[in-house]
């Protein structure tokens, strides 16, 4: 009897250490909260992908601040049921919803034309949208997915709201990307995968691309008052996963330390507010605070070509 109480004990001991140090690792996993109490009255806000995960708790915070804020995404019926929740638990009534498929190049064009003809000013700028690790497939306009949402999309939405965005200034870009770049690298020789295609690789792939178009954007900002920087907002249970089965089994076993939404929004929040943040541009932050980035990222010449490569596809002349 005494031999199987110790190890009974022994099988509890994990479980009872869980449970005591359960509140010290949720306390690590949520990571830096955004302190900033900014209002944004009389602001207008576009958030693309806001009808859901960390867009939408984004939209919600903005909208709490006295934001004009815009979702931006496809599904429209989900964008309503978003903008209404939002609505709602804030009180702020300008909460909107538009179209914007950042799929195909035709979308993008008419959402943009659409915000110039609607709003005089864009203060706020989140290309916060992505797909993640989704089985080989291509834009309305010939891109890989990946590349094409994460990536070539938000470059062009940036590319044609710009104007409102300096006329507005002083104004905000973010661009949500993720610890991922790390792990990726610009294949200039089969950009589009179409040789061979790595979910997890296309991902990464569009994640540093990211990274690497704020760094470049930054610079032909300068003087301007628009900043743009780029973040992570850290591992968060939401939809992005819907792609991959073997990511959602994953996601299950490991949800103890994942973000909430509300959680995983706050960088995102911290560079759209934060007061010290107001002259900052071309960085990459982390849990409300900077952080490094790989060499990759780091490289101009790759920057530079990238961005060449980027606006030869768009068709667009962005100097």
């Amino acid at each position: 009897m005494e031999g199987s109480g110790v190890l009974l004990l022994y099988g509890l001991l994990p479980a009872l250490l869980l449970y005591f140090a359960a509140p010290y690792i949720r306390r690590y996993v949520a990571g830096g909260v955004c302190k900033s109490t900014a209002k944004l009255h009389g602001k207008v806000v576009i958030i693309t992908g806001a009808n859901t995960g960390i867009g939408k708790e984004t939209a919600r915070d903005l909208a709490q601040r006295g934001a004009r804020v815009i979702i931006a995404c496809r599904d429209i019926l989900k964008g309503e049921a978003a903008a209404c929740e939002i609505r709602a638990t804030t009180g702020n009534e300008q909460v909107v919803v538009r179209k914007l498929d950042l799929a195909n190049t035709k979308s993008i064009k008419e959402f943009s034309e659409k915000i110039q003809q609607e709003e005089k000013q864009i203060h706020i700028l989140i290309n916060n949208a992505g797909v993640m690790m989704c089985p080989y497939s291509k834009t309305a306009d010939g891109f890989e997915m990946q590349l094409g949402v994460n990536h070539l999309g938000h470059v062009l939405l940036t590319f044609l709201l710009l104007d409102l965005l300096k006329q507005s200034a002083p104004a905000r870009i973010v661009n949500i990307s993720s610890l991922a770049h790390r792990i990726g690298k610009i294949k200039f020789s089969d950009l589009q995968s179409e040789k061979s295609y790595d979910g997890g690789l296309a991902y990464c792939q569009s994640k540093l691309a990211n990274v690497l178009f704020t760094r470049e954007l930054a610079k032909r900002l300068q003087g301007t008052s628009v900043t743009v920087n780029a973040l992570h907002p850290g591992s968060v249970s939401s939809e992005l996963i819907r792609h991959s089965l073997m990511l959602k089994i994953c996601w299950v076993f490991c949800s103890f330390f994942l973000k909430t939404p509300v959680q995983g929004a706050q960088t995102s929040i911290y560079c759209a507010v934060a007061e010290e943040l107001e002259s900052t541009s071309g960085k990459y932050f982390s849990d409300c605070s900077p952080a490094s980035i790989s060499a990759e990222a780091q490289s101009d010449d790759v920057g530079r070509k990238l961005w060449d490569v980027s606006c030869t596809l768009l068709g667009i002349q962005w100097d």
